[in-house]
């Protein structure tokens, strides 16, 4: 365990109060926002919280892009049982609905992400901050716009750069949709586009178009700002991912301005790679990189 002259994370009123909050809000959306045949079982959508009461540090812990905390639950298992507090917050308009998810935006997720920041304050006095695909970015993101609240940051498969086609050509598409709106022509707009999802269990089958222009809009934020990120940093990508262009990897690399950073490739053919046994190989980075930062020192 990591040392530390903090007192160790211990669950209390407020803690409680803020993840009633955000279980209450999630149940209200799934029941809102329901569609038989799309939404998940609420267990895939609900946020959660891992306690270690014996460590003062937490993880904030964030899924990607028409995904759930589900997706992170094998990462946040792992976390915990090195002896760190992790919270994984539900971004806005996800775990519910392709359709409600076609009404939120960037900050709406980011928002999302704040709630669990908060959260996890209440309980741990350092906090590290992860996530997976869009959740990447949006670790990357929070690091950038709130520099001194974070130990550290990891980001997997953080989406720089795309691949397909329907996501390259989103914005062309959004812009389309909304002529088609305005002049009365909804009938005429795409406004979902078929998700090939890596875990059907948890993810939409269907993407909204605008949600892909939201998270391009996100990654062109970040980019601008990666040099602004000086806190140890860990960059993680599939070297054969299908959705997400390899090269995202290395050039968030270069730009971070971190002076303690490690890049690492996965040789795996699929962008899930926090799940199942390839996530193994995610893991052993991850505690590598916190072990080397002295942020924690998993059991043997």
């Amino acid at each position: 365990m990591m040392s530390a002259s903090f007192p160790p994370a211990q669950p209390g009123p407020a803690t409680d109060l803020l993840l009633a909050e955000e279980l209450n809000l999630f149940l209200q959306e799934h029941e809102k926002n329901y569609k038989a045949g799309e939404s998940k079982p609420r267990e895939i959508g609900m946020p959660f919280l891992l306690m270690a009461p014996g460590s003062d540090t937490g993880v904030l812990l964030i899924h990607g892009l028409m995904a759930a905390p589900a997706e992170v639950r094998e990462w946040a298992d792992f976390l915990h049982a090195g002896g760190l507090t992790v919270y994984a917050p539900r971004l806005s308009g996800h775990g519910t609905s392709s359709g409600d998810l076609s009404t939120r935006n960037a900050q709406d997720w980011l928002a999302s992400v704040d709630r669990g920041h908060a959260l996890l304050k209440t309980c741990c006095t350092k906090i590290l901050v992860a996530g997976f695909s869009t959740g990447a970015g949006l670790a990357l993101q929070s690091v950038i716009l709130k520099p001194r609240d974070f130990e550290a940051v990891i980001a997997v498969s953080a989406p720089l750069r795309f691949k397909s086609f329907s996501s390259r050509f989103a914005d062309l598409l959004h812009g389309f949709n909304l002529c088609c709106l305005r002049c009365g022509q909804g009938r005429l707009a795409v406004e979902f586009v078929k998700n090939d999802a890596d875990n059907p269990h948890i993810n939409y089958l269907l993407c909204p178009v605008s949600s892909f222009v939201q998270v391009k809009k996100l990654m062109r934020s970040v980019r601008r700002r990666l040099a602004d990120i000086q806190i140890p940093a860990l960059i993680i990508q599939g070297r054969h991912d299908p959705k997400v262009a390899p090269e995202s990897g290395p050039a968030i690399y270069e730009r971070l301005g971190s002076h303690q950073k490690r890049f690492a490739w996965i040789d795996f053919n699929r962008h899930g790679i926090v799940l199942g046994p390839i996530a193994r190989e995610v893991f052993k980075e991850v505690e590598s990189f916190l072990s080397v930062c002295r942020l924690i020192d998993f059991p043997k």
